[in-house]
């Protein structure tokens, strides 16, 4: 069997440098497909596939949040939980110049800018994610503990089903 080869990117180098185990999965991107496209294509439950979502206090503090594929954030619950009046998604123009990623291929590894990052607490109590590497249409497959490991997020309960 030979090995997949796979573009290398600031996460995956931040990968290698954590010593965080992953497998890199590779797929068609198609524009606006979202992780439901991601899902369809490697056969996955969109479940276990992870947005991150770049967004920002009313204060204008960018942070990352992680969130399943086939859920919403809820803003006012986010808010609420971090203290804050409101909670919005960032600028795509600051979001990719925060993290050094192009929308569609953000990861939370490896950003340009260190970012606070919050997590949807169920997505830890999966065996196994999705998560996007750097690039569109590049997902690392990885154990959410390992994750937990690399960036130590803080878990929130904010999701809801659209």
């Amino acid at each position: 069997m030979s090995k997949v080869e796979h573009p290398i990117t600031q996460a995956v180098r931040f990968l290698r440098a954590n010593s965080i185990p992953f497998t890199p999965r590779l797929y068609p991107y198609e524009d606006h497909g979202g992780t439901g496209r991601a899902s369809e294509m490697l056969g996955v439950p969109e479940h276990r596939v992870i947005k991150t979502l770049v967004m920002e206090s009313d204060a204008k503090h960018p942070f990352i949040v992680l969130m399943h594929g086939d859920r919403e954030v809820s803003t006012k619950g986010l808010a609420r939980q971090l203290g804050v009046k409101q909670v919005h998604p960032c600028d795509m123009k600051d979001a990719e110049r925060l993290t050094g990623y192009q929308v569609g291929g953000i990861s939370p590894f490896g950003t340009r800018t260190r970012l606070r990052v919050y997590v949807e607490s169920t997505i830890l109590e999966l065996d196994r994610i999705y998560i996007n590497c750097g690039k569109r249409g590049f997902l690392a497959e990885l154990d959410p503990a390992d994750l937990e490991k690399a960036l130590k997020p803080e878990r929130v309960a904010v999701a809801i089903t659209p």
